[in-house]
Order: C-alpha cells, then sequence, then structure tokens
C-alpha cells in the first residue's frame, strides 16, 4: 500500500490543478484532438508520404505500407559539448533497435545546443536561456512533419532538456522517452578545481595552473561531473518519469549505456497509440510530475536554473506554478545529498552512493513524491527506482539499495543533511526573487550590509582588481533580466565574491541576472523580478543604500524612507550594448517578447498572457 501523501505535497498539488483548470484543460483538448486511429503517417497524402519515406533505405518498405510505429528521433548531437558528443551514433542504433522490434525511426530533426561553459561570462551567454525556446520551437519544427507515432529525445545539458521538453509537450499525443549520454569519468575534484580559480581571482595562481586544473575536469566525452543545470535535467527526467529507469548516471560508451538506449526505442514503441499500451507525454506530464520535479530538485539541492525552466516546462503542459510552490515544497522536503557545489562528491559519487534510486525510494517512503504518475516505462515511479545492469548481455533491473553507501553523500529521511532543501522564495519592496541556501554556512543566511551598485559582472570584476570593494557590502548588478539582455548566468563572480567571504567580509549578490547551476557558498538573491529594465524598483537602488537578504525569514528590502524611496527616479540602464555582436541582433523579437522570471523568462506564451 502506498504511503500518504506528504500534507504540504497534498496541499500544493491540489493548489496548482486548480489555478490551472482552465489552461490545463485545453491544453489536453487540444492533445485528444491530435490523437488517430493508425500509423501517424498514412493520414498524408501520397505525395507527403513518398517525401517521407524516400530516403529510408531498408524501412522504406514498412513506412510505406504502414507496418508498424515510426518513432521521431530529435537530437541536439554535437561533438563540441561533451556531453552531447556520444550522441553521434545513437540514431543508427535506435533504428536497428526499431527495426528488429517490427518498427522504423527517423532522425525527424537537430536541435541547437550550446555550451554554457563555454559560453560563460562572455557575451554568447547572453543567447543562452533564449536557446531554450529556440530549441522547443526547433523540436515543433522537427515534429511538424505529424508522421510519427513515438518520439525520442536526445539531450542532456541545461537548456537542451527544457526546451526539448517544452517543444514536445507541443505534440503531448504522442509517447516521448528521453534518452540521455551519462557522465564523463571522474577528473580532479571539484572542490580543488574550485580552490584553483578563486586563487587565481586572487592573483595567486597562473592562467596555465588555472587551465591544467580546468582541463583536468572537463576531461573525456560525457557530462560534467558537478550538480549543476545538466544533472539536475537528468534528476528531473528520473522523477518525472521520462527515462527508463535509472538511466540518468549511466557512462557513456558502455555496454550498458547502449542497451538502454536499444531499450528505450523498443519501449517507445510499445507505448504508441497502435497498441493497448498507450501513454501520451500530456498524460506524463501532469501536476503530479511537476511537483515531483519540485521535490527532487530540493532533495538533491539542485540548479536554481530550474525555477525558470520548471515554470516553462509546465506552461508547455497548461500548468501554472510559482516560486511559492517552489518554496513550500523545499521548506517541506529535507535535503538528502550533497553534491558539489553543496558538498565534495561528484555525480559518479552519488551514483555509487545509491544515487538517484535511493532518493526517489527514500522520498515516496516518506510521502513526499507521487507514486502514480504514468512513468514511460509503464509502471510507477516506485518502478523508477529500481537500477539498470547487464546480465549475460541481457538488460535487467534491481531494487535500489535500502542503505546509503556512503552518509557523507547521500542520506535517508531519517537522517537528513538538512529539515529542508534550502531553495527560498525572497520578497520585499525590491522584488521577488530566489536564493539557495543548501551550501551556504547559517551565519550568511541574513546579510545587512551597503548596497554596490554595478550594470555588469565585468564592472564588478574591475572594481575588484583596482581594490575598491573593502568591507561588508551587497552587490548589486543590474539590467541582466531577460529583457535586458536574455539573463546570463553571472557564474564568473564566484570565485571573487568567495574569495571576498574568505577573507573576512560579509557580501552578498542580488541581481535580477541567473547564478549557473554551480553557484555556491556565497548567498545570491538571483532571478529578481520585476527586473530593472521592465521598471523593476531595482533601478531605484543607490549606491550606499541599506540593504536586507534573510533567507530564513523570506524577506528582501531596501532600507530606505518610504517616502524617499516612493519619490525617487528609475536609473536608466545603458543596453545599447547587449544589442550587437555574436548573433544578439537576432534575438530582438525575443527580448521583446519575454515574459518574466517568475513565469519562466519564456518568449513562446505570449500571445496566450
Amino acid at each position: 500500500m502506498s504511503t500518504p501523501l506528504h500534507p504540504v505535497v497534498e496541499r500544493v498539488t491540489a493548489r496548482i490543478a486548480e489555478r490551472s483548470r482552465a489552461t490545463r484543460a485545453d491544453y489536453l483538448a487540444r492533445m485528444d484532438a491530435a490523437r488517430i486511429q493508425g500509423p501517424y503517417r498514412h493520414k498524408l497524402s501520397c505525395g507527403n508520404l513518398a517525401h517521407a519515406f524516400a530516403a529510408a533505405g531498408e524501412d522504406k518498405p514498412a513506412l510505406r505500407a504502414g507496418r508498424g510505429g515510426n518513432i521521431g528521433i530529435v537530437t541536439a548531437y554535437n561533438d563540441m559539448l561533451s556531453a552531447h558528443q556520444p550522441l553521434e551514433h545513437y540514431p543508427a542504433l535506435i533504428r536497428m533497435a526499431a527495426r528488429n522490434a517490427g518498427g522504423s525511426a527517423q532522425v525527424a530533426g537537430g536541435v541547437p545546443a550550446m555550451c554554457d561553459g563555454i559560453t560563460q561570462g562572455r557575451a554568447g551567454m547572453e543567447l543562452s536561456l533564449f536557446s531554450r525556446d529556440v530549441i522547443a520551437m526547433a523540436t515543433a519544427v522537427a515534429l511538424s512533419h505529424d508522421c510519427f507515432d513515438a518520439v525520442l529525445c536526445l539531450g542532456v545539458c541545461d537548456k537542451i532538456v527544457p526546451g526539448l521538453l517544452m517543444g514536445a509537450l507541443a505534440f503531448g499525443h504522442l509517447p516521448v522517452i528521453f534518452v540521455p549520454a551519462g557522465p564523463m569519468p571522474s577528473g580532479i575534484p571539484n572542490k580543488q578545481k574550485a580552490e584553483v580559480r578563486q586563487r587565481y581571482a586572487l592573483g595567486q595562481a597562473s592562467r596555465e595552473e588555472l587551465l591544467d586544473a580546468e582541463a583536468a575536469s572537463y576531461h573525456a566525452p560525457g557530462t560534467c561531473t558537478f550538480y549543476g543545470t545538466a544533472n539536475s535535467n537528468q534528476m528531473l527526467m528520473e522523477v518525472m518519469g521520462l527515462h527508463l529507469p535509472g538511466s540518468a548516471f549511466v557512462p557513456p560508451n558502455t555496454p550498458l549505456r547502449d542497451a538502454l538506449t536499444v531499450a528505450a526505442a523498443e519501449q517507445a514503441l510499445r507505448i504508441t497509440a497502435l497498441g493497448q499500451e498507450y501513454r501520451p507525454l500530456a498524460r506524463t506530464i501532469d501536476e503530479k510530475a511537476i511537483v515531483n520535479a519540485m521535490v527532487g530538485l530540493a532533495a538533491t539541492g539542485g540548479s536554481t536554473n530550474h525555477t525558470l525552466h520548471l515554470v516553462a516546462i509546465a506552461r508547455a503542459a497548461g500548468l501554472l506554478i510559482d516560486w511559492d510552490d517552489f518554496d513550500a515544497l523545499s521548506r517541506a522536503t529535507p535535503l538528502l545529498a550533497r553534491i558539489y557545489p553543496n558538498g565534495a562528491a561528484d555525480v559518479n559519487q552519488f551514483e555509487a552512493a545509491g544515487g538517484i534510486g535511493f532518493v526517489i525510494s527514500q522520498l515516496l517512503d516518506a510521502g513526499l513524491l507521487h507514486e502514480d504518475i504514468a512513468c514511460v516505462h509503464g509502471g510507477s515511479l516506485r518502478r523508477q527506482a529500481m537500477q539498470p545492469y547487464l546480465q549475460d548481455l541481457a538488460l535487467r533491473w534491481r531494487d535500489p539499495p535500502a542503505q546509503s553507501g556512503d552518509p557523507d553523500i547521500v542520506r535517508p529521511v531519517s537522517a537528513p543533511f538538512d529539515a529542508e532543501g534550502g531553495l527560498r522564495r525572497l520578497q520585499g519592496n525590491l522584488g521577488r526573487a530566489v536564493v539557495k541556501i543548501s551550501a551556504v554556512a547559517p551565519e550568511f543566511h541574513r546579510i545587512q550590509a551597503p548596497a554596490r551598485i554595478f550594470d555588469s559582472q565585468d564592472a564588478l570584476l574591475a572594481a575588484f582588481q583596482a581594490g575598491a570593494l573593502e568591507g561588508d557590502f551587497v552587490a548589486v548588478v543590474r539590467g541582466q533580466g531577460p529583457r535586458a539582455n536574455g539573463m546570463p548566468e553571472l557564474h564568473k563572480l564566484t570565485p571573487t565574491l568567495a574569495a571576498l567571504q574568505d577573507r573576512g567580509q560579509r557580501v552578498a549578490l542580488l541581481t535580477d541576472g541567473r547564478m549557473s547551476g554551480a553557484s555556491g557558498k556565497v548567498l545570491a538573491a538571483i532571478h529578481l523580478t520585476p527586473e530593472a529594465a521592465d521598471g523593476g524598483p531595482l533601478a531605484t537602488l543607490r549606491e550606499g543604500d541599506p540593504v536586507r537578504i534573510d533567507a530564513e525569514a523570506g524577506t528582501l528590502e531596501a532600507l530606505v524612507d518610504v517616502g524617499e524611496w516612493q519619490a525617487r527616479a528609475r536609473a536608466a540602464l545603458a543596453l545599447d550594448g547587449n544589442r550587437r555582436g555574436v548573433g544578439r541582433e537576432l534575438f530582438g523579437l525575443l527580448r521583446g517578447h519575454v515574459g518574466p522570471a517568475e513565469e519562466g523568462a519564456c518568449s513562446l506564451f505570449g500571445a496566450d498572457a
């Protein structure tokens, strides 16, 4: 018998369902109307169909005759992203598996996949968040051929998985399975890498020493092994039931990885509308799956980027969530994992200690996850916790471990690292923001200090190099929201602010921009909305104004006399430099139509709003 739901999980799920009643009903009606009888390609005209199978080789007879289901592969392959390079050979493997199972598979299209690790701190990062919306549109373009009975999405990294899922949800009448590539082998410890970065920021390490450390960390095919947005994506696909069980952290280019890819193709054909096990994406991603995602994020200390991405994903499924939902669920969810930057371990060590399977089983036993979601593997979320292995070359699953393999990395609900997940919503006269405190020492959860105001992260770094950042302060970096410049990550600030904190200063960051999933030990109030470029009060702050960020109380205040505050004019922002170069001139339409951060910082739903 299932464990009763935790009352907070039950309450938040109910209010999401009620809030979303009209939008969800409209979405499901559209998805139900899109379902047809028989193979999708056979509603095409003869000319359309001939185009669809013209280059299909040995699959041409099956596609022409309507034998079996046809899988549309949407791939984010490129050989620059280490996480995506292993995807190169997946289509051939999937085509073979589909053919052997009586169906077929075609690459429906590719989507762009930029690497945030390469663009961090550079102008190209201003395209990063918008690339999610471009990926969603590219996924829709790929599937618009409307001749597929199921979809396999190949992608791993930061904006790619959210974009693929948002695009696929527009075709939610089809079953969709996500097929990952797995993490690279562990390199130098993340803590050692961070120490070199911090010494470099202080001028105590050479560029060659820094490059050696970075190259020893990012060194092979596979996903980067810290617990940033990419690996948080993989956790989310597990708790939402979109992976075959335990797929997230199996290494690339291994027999087990290939077996899981083959099994995903076979399962995709098994759950089409052509058979008796139909599992459309629209029914897998419901309010319960979205709540599971928020709980999983809190329990593992996942990336703050998902306070944007999950909102946009939910909206694509007709569901409306906000930061109050994240806050309530995080406060009710114990922190079960310590993975860098919230600990010393990487995802390979996390997986070896019990991994996602252990975490899911613990959260289910505590009533913190919805077990009864329509997972793509055909079972409930309880089965999702199982771990894959090979026995005589055959794919098998076994129960997750009952005990943690390393209590310094992953723990049971009965003995968590913290009573809550550490993701908080802040609000006050400066607006609403989010903060992640799972890696922030308790003595830094509340900081009150004068504002030091900067219009870019480079301006802050220049002030540091000039020796102008003395004493306690709140670093205000404004004009970094989605309308201003695409909301780039400000990860380049992390080593510098951490170094100032280590030398005894009390510092915090306040911004309408983003921090990476690798944000760490410095208190950072991020995603502030409304943003400065959209009339937000952040543009009212002046140098030296006292600011209080209190993550415990959930407040964010400029301690300025009310009359003076209301009388102040907002500062003008110089944004012309963010409009040209590195392709930014092509993204004006998205900047002009993007919604606020709490609505997902998304440019795709303007007409609905």
